[in-house]
């Protein structure tokens, strides 16, 4: 036992054991999802939702700029709700675009592989 250190010396009752060396993550040449896959019925799902998405808030958006009940515009102006509306429109396009996005892209992954 040398003088200084710490290898040869028992924990104390109670102690704590040394620590562990830290993980290291493991790097591929496409990221760390290379080897992810979707699989082909949810690749369609997504794909799916991101058409409907658009489908149906291209559909209200239509809706919204020809509403004539007096919520969407006052005197001809926009009202609070119209803006409101339109920011939701305009959320969802962009979701419904990723969401989609992300299906087509699972299911060209899924053709290169077969």
């Amino acid at each position: 036992m040398g003088a200084g250190t710490t290898e040869n010396v028992p924990p104390a009752a109670g102690g704590v054991a040394p620590a562990s060396p830290p993980r290291t993550r493991i790097r591929t040449r496409g990221g760390d999802t290379e080897g992810m896959k979707l699989s082909r019925p949810l690749s369609w799902f997504l794909l799916a939702f991101g058409v409907w998405s658009w489908v149906i808030w291209i559909t209200f958006v239509k809706n919204l700029v020809k509403d004539s009940s007096g919520l969407a515009f006052e005197d001809g102006d926009p009202t609070a709700y119209f803006w409101v509306h339109l920011l939701l429109a305009v959320v969802s396009f962009v979701l419904g675009t990723v969401i989609g996005v992300i299906g087509l892209r699972g299911l060209r992954a899924l053709r290169r592989t077969s």
